[in-house]
């Protein structure tokens, strides 16, 4: 289906004789575009004439939402690397500004990226424009003196996991548990060899894929990191398979390069494609993944996982300090649990990563008590996460 554009809305707005409804939004990262254009869905269904703009990507502009920016502008993760980018957040968040001032929306709606879109729904809320955010910042994990400026900031904020209503409704916040998006579309592949095949993986070997991130910071600090890891499991078993799926086409190139410097005359069964991370995942018997939502991703496909991550070191003394779970992956958060391995920082070793992978490999019953509990865990996230979110954006607009 092809989304309606704009000046098509607009047609149907004057013949429908429905009073206007415009929202600003403003997304961050894929994994922001994606959550972002399931809530337009949900919203498109009930407001066909809605008009939405500001910040976005490609799944956004397929359900008919106008970018000013692109969600590249706010891939930038880490306190080092924040600083260095700065200046231009600062120069992009007043530009949003001043356009948002001048259009006065119904409602802002800011996805995820708490540290950029916060700000920004204090300042909108100060010129009398409602706000919504989507997705709380992880305040249950660390940073929890954020609640303070999610109280100057929001009018309504929108959750995705069940455990954070209490937290909420303990701090007088306006808030509603509407279940996680991704719940609602993502089902494990009951036939891996199909999703294999349209990825270009032919034959029955074992296939690991990574996931090093979408941001080019991570990149940086976890591309290398991956590819070694390929490459040590390579040395141990030969038949492997591996896929690792590039967020952008610059990603793509840049990954393609990385390994081609670290493979060098190394034997390594290596498979980059653009985007299609999804199909990366039901395609592998695990994967190994940068910590973020992309490892809720895998536990609802239902895969095994051993989650890396590094960072700049300043960054990552910060972050410890601040910290308040044991544990920094998604299935290990809301299972309460050490589910799925986890190797942060020094510990973070292609020998380590590597051994990991290898256990969950051979470990057949093990995988088999994995899936269970994914499984258990999508049935707790499965809310119907658009129609909820739109239904109380609209309730927030007065619409």
């Amino acid at each position: 289906m092809i989304a309606a554009t704009p000046d098509r809305r607009v047609a149907d707005l004057v013949a429908s004789g429905e009073p206007p409804l415009q929202l600003g939004m403003v997304a961050g990262e894929a994994s922001g575009d994606l959550l972002a254009a399931a809530v337009l869905e949900g919203l498109m269904a009930k407001r066909p004439t809605l008009q939405a703009c500001g910040m976005g990507g490609p799944a956004m502009r397929r359900q008919g939402f106008e970018p000013w920016f692109s969600i590249d502008e706010l891939s930038v993760r880490g306190y080092v690397e924040v600083l260095r980018a700065y200046p231009r957040l600062l120069r992009l968040r007043a530009t949003l500004l001043r356009r948002m001032s001048d259009l006065k929306p119904d409602c802002f709606v800011g996805i995820d990226a708490p540290d950029f879109n916060l700000g920004l729904e204090a300042a909108l809320r100060a010129r009398s424009i409602r706000t919504i955010h989507f997705i709380s910042p992880s305040i249950w994990a660390w940073r929890a003196e954020r609640i303070e400026s999610i109280r100057r900031s929001v009018d309504h904020m929108l959750l995705v996991f069940p455990f954070e209503q209490a937290i909420y409704d303990r701090a007088g916040i306006p808030a509603t548990y509407v279940g996680h998006p991704l719940a609602d579309v993502l089902e494990p592949e009951p036939d891996p060899a199909r999703a294999r095949a349209q990825v270009g993986i032919s034959g029955d070997a074992p296939v690991v894929a990574l996931l090093p991130g979408s941001r080019p910071d991570e990149i940086r600090y976890m591309g290398e990191l991956f590819i070694e890891t390929a490459l040590w499991l390579s040395k141990q078993r030969p038949d492997l398979r591996f896929i690792l799926p590039a967020a952008s086409p610059a990603l793509f190139e840049r990954l393609r390069a990385m390994a081609a410097q670290r493979a060098g005359t190394a034997s390594i069964n290596l498979t980059i494609v653009s985007g299609q991370s999804h199909l990366a995942m039901k395609a592998a018997d695990a994967v190994l993944v940068a910590s973020g939502t992309a490892t809720l991703e895998a536990a609802l496909l239902g895969r095994p996982m051993v989650i890396g991550y590094r960072m700049a070191w300043l960054s990552y003394q910060i972050m410890r300090g601040k910290a308040l779970l044991p544990w920094i992956g998604l299935p290990n958060i809301l299972c309460g649990e050490s589910l799925v391995p986890e190797f942060i920082q020094d510990a973070a070793s292609p020998q380590a990563l590597g051994a990991a992978l290898l256990g969950q490999l051979d470990d057949e019953a093990g995988r088999a008590r994995l899936a269970e509990r994914f499984a258990q865990m999508r049935d707790g996230l499965r809310r119907g996460c658009a129609e909820r979110s739109a239904a109380k954006i609209l309730e927030v607009c007065g619409a």
